[in-house]
C-alpha cells in the first residue's frame, strides 16, 4: 500500500467536524442511505408537512385512467400493465414520492457507489512519487468524499425532482414492475394554476403522456437494453483526483466553509468523475432515448387533440416546462447518462415523423418489436436508413 503521506487515512484529522462525519459515513458503507432518504424528504417538502391528497382527486383520476388506458392501448398496441390488470393512477404527496423514486433508483445509485468506491480504492493504492502532500490531502477527500457525497446528493436530487414531477417517469427511466402509477397531485395543481389550465384536461395529458411511456419501458427488451445501458454509463464513472484537485486545489483545508461549499457544488463532483469511456457509450443511450420520448409525443399528439379540448395549450405549456429545466434537473440527467435537452426531443420527433411519412404508423409501431428494431444513433438521425435496415422502406 503506498504511503497515504501526513494526512494518514483520514484527510479530515484536522477538522473535528468533518472527521466525525467522515468515520460516521464509512461505517454505513459506501453510500448512506438514512442520509439519502433524509434529505430526499427535506428538499421534496422545503421542511414543511404536507396535506393528503384529497379522496376527490383520486375519484378523478381513477375515471380518467379508465380513459387513458383504453387509448393509450389501442393507439400503441402495447401493454399497459405488467399484470394484465387495469392501471391505476394514484395521487401522493412530494415526500412519498421521493421515497419510492429513492427505492426505484436504488440499483443505479448502488452501481454508482460502487464505480466510485473501487476506482477510490485503486486510486488510494496506486504508487506516485511525485504527489506533493497537497496532492495526497486532495486524493484521500475525493476517495472518501466521492461516495459520502453521494449519499446527500442522491437525497437532493431525488427531493428536487418531487419538488416538480407531476407523474413517477420525469425521467425515462424503468421503474419496479407495478400496476400502480404515482401522480404529485400539489405539482399538478400548481402547475395548472400557474398556465391557468382545464384541470381535469391536465390531469388527463398526464396520464396519457405517463401511461405511454410506462408501456414502453415495459417491453422487456426495451426495459433490459436501457437498463443495462444506464448501468454501464453509471459503472463507467471514474475518480480522476487531478480534475478534483484544480477545482479544491486553490482552498485552504483549514477554511472549512471553502471547503462546504466547493464540495456541495454537484456539477463541480460530476465533472471531476466524468470518464472518456462514458462519453463513448452516449450515443448508443441518447439514441434509445431519443426514440422513446420521440414516439411518446408521436402518441400523445395522433391520441391527444380527439379528447382534450385545450390539447394544444397543454402540450405547449408542458413541453416548454420540460425544455426549461434548471440546472440542478440537468444534472441529474447528466449523472444517469440522459440528455433530455431540446435538440434530444426534437431528434425524437423527427425520427418519428420520418418514420410514419414513409410507413405509416405501422411502421412506427415496429420500434419496438424486438431488440433488433431499436435504432443506431446513426438511424435516429436518419429513419430511412432505420427502415431499410428492418425492410421496411418504400
Amino acid at each position: 500500500m503506498a504511503d497515504r503521506g501526513p494526512f494518514g487515512d483520514n484527510p479530515f484529522e484536522g477538522l473535528p467536524f468533518l472527521g466525525d462525519l467522515a468515520r460516521m459515513l464509512q461505517s454505513q458503507g459506501p453510500l448512506s442511505w438514512d442520509a439519502a432518504r433524509q434529505f430526499a424528504v427535506q428538499v421534496a417538502t422545503d421542511g414543511r408537512s404536507e396535506p393528503n391528497p384529497e379522496p376527490l382527486h383520486r375519484i378523478r383520476l381513477e375515471s380518467l385512467s379508465r380513459v387513458a388506458e383504453l387509448r393509450v392501448s389501442d393507439a400503441t398496441g402495447l401493454a399497459t400493465s405488467p399484470t394484465g390488470a387495469a392501471v391505476t393512477f394514484v395521487p401522493v404527496t412530494r415526500a412519498a414520492w421521493a421515497r419510492a423514486t429513492l427505492d426505484a433508483y436504488r440499483p443505479l445509485l448502488e452501481r454508482l457507489s460502487s464505480a466510485l468506491s473501487a476506482a477510490g480504492d485503486a486510486g488510494a493504492g496506486a504508487e506516485d512519487d511525485s504527489a506533493d502532500d497537497a496532492a495526497q490531502f486532495l486524493g484521500g477527500i475525493f476517495s472518501m468524499i466521492g461516495p459520502m457525497m453521494l449519499g446527500m446528493q442522491s437525497g437532493a436530487m431525488v427531493g428536487h425532482l418531487a419538488a416538480r414531477s407531476l407523474g413517477q417517469y420525469e425521467l425515462p427511466l424503468p421503474r419496479p414492475p407495478s400496476d400502480r402509477l404515482l401522480v404529485v397531485e400539489a405539482n399538478v395543481e400548481s402547475f395548472g394554476e400557474q398556465w391557468s389550465l382545464p384541470a381535469d384536461d391536465l390531469r388527463l395529458w398526464v396520464c396519457l403522456s405517463e401511461l405511454t411511456t410506462h408501456a414502453v419501458l415495459g417491453v422487456p427488451h426495451v426495459r433490459a437494453r436501457l437498463e443495462q445501458l444506464v448501468l454501464d454509463y453509471i459503472g463507467a464513472f471514474r475518480v480522476e483526483p487531478g480534475a478534483f484537485e484544480s477545482t479544491l486545489g486553490n482552498i485552504d483545508p483549514s477554511d472549512l466553509g471553502a471547503l462546504q461549499q466547493a464540495l456541495g457544488d454537484p456539477s463541480a463532483l460530476l465533472g471531476a468523475m466524468q470518464s472518456s469511456e462514458q462519453r463513448s457509450m452516449l450515443p448508443r443511450l441518447e439514441a434509445l432515448v431519443a426514440a422513446i420520448v420521440g414516439y411518446v409525443d408521436h402518441i400523445m399528439d395522433t391520441v391527444g387533440p380527439s379528447l382534450l379540448s385545450s390539447y394544444a395549450m397543454l402540450t405547449e405549456a408542458l413541453r416548454r416546462r420540460r425544455v426549461e429545466a434548471g440546472s440542478a434537473d440537468r444534472f441529474v440527467e447528466h449523472l444517469f447518462g440522459l440528455e433530455l435537452s431540446q435538440h434530444q426531443y426534437e431528434r425524437g420527433a423527427a425520427f418519428a415523423d420520418g418514420v410514419v411519412q414513409r410507413a405509416g404508423d405501422e411502421g412506427l409501431a415496429r420500434l419496438w418489436h424486438s431488440e433488433r428494431e431499436l435504432p443506431t444513433p446513426a438511424e435516429i438521425d436518419a429513419p430511412g436508413l432505420w427502415l431499410a435496415r428492418i425492410d421496411l422502406d418504400d
